[in-house]
């Protein structure tokens, strides 16, 4: 792989990075809105919709340093 194209990979897991998160702390906003109302039950099977967008951030936080480290080389 060369360079650019690293660098536009990099670039699109960034943000793909950043949009997932974005929807993982929406979802925990209205996870925390639930339990202020007195759902702690409703909040926690809210809170745990998360789980796989923190999986997914993990991963493309993992590719995009694996590119890095590869086109540091």
């Amino acid at each position: 792989m060369d360079a650019e194209a690293a660098a536009a990979t990099t670039k699109f897991c960034l943000s793909r990075i950043r949009q997932t998160l974005d929807q993982a702390a929406s979802i925990a906003r209205a996870a925390d809105a639930c339990s202020e109302a007195g759902n702690p039950e409703k909040a926690v099977e809210i809170a745990l919709d998360v789980e796989q967008l923190m999986y997914e951030a993990g991963t493309l936080l993992n590719a995009a340093s694996l590119l890095n480290r590869i086109c540091e080389t």
